[in-house]
């Protein structure tokens, strides 16, 4: 079965993910560093690490596999899901993929090499109505996608 986790300190998408993991009754684990409100529903749960380095991101790809979603901005976070056969897609609705992240991780070494020398970097664009939009129509297709490859993956089984 697919499930979603949540990176979800800072996660501007959170309603989003909750309104399709109902839709599709898939079981979402929030998983924060400190307290954050969710709707009271036995298939999401709210878990709460402890506040060292990387917590949240050790829970998620720990637990995470095949068929699953993970929603969130870290791009270390989301090529480990990736080498799980998890799925990941970043809050603006931009799926992380094989191909894609190893530019990302590049690109995100560069920002910190950059950043260490002192150079001011313009960080990430300001979050947008059309971002929520294109978010929510890559989550719905993630969970088509997924499941199939659980399908095939039951079928190859038997």
């Amino acid at each position: 079965m697919t499930r979603l986790f949540v990176d979800a300190d800072a996660c501007p998408v959170k309603d989003e993910v909750y309104k399709v993991a109902l839709r599709y009754g898939l079981k979402t684990f929030v998983v924060a560093n400190s307290f954050i409100q969710i709707p009271t529903h036995p298939l999401i749960e709210r878990l709460i690490v402890n506040t060292g380095p990387d917590a949240s991101d050790d829970w998620i790809a720990e637990r995470c596999q095949t068929g699953d979603i993970v929603i969130t901005q870290d791009i270390p976070l989301a090529d480990r899901a990736l080498k799980t056969g998890a799925q990941a897609i970043g809050n603006q609705g931009k799926p992380f993929t094989r191909d894609s992240i190893g530019s990302a991780l590049a690109g995100r070494e560069i920002g910190e090499h950059l950043r260490a020398m002192g150079v001011a970097t313009s960080g990430p664009r300001p979050f947008a109505a059309s971002d929520r939009s294109r978010f929510l129509q890559e989550l719905d297709a993630a969970v088509h996608r997924a499941r199939r490859a659980l399908a095939l993956q039951a079928a190859k089984r038997r």
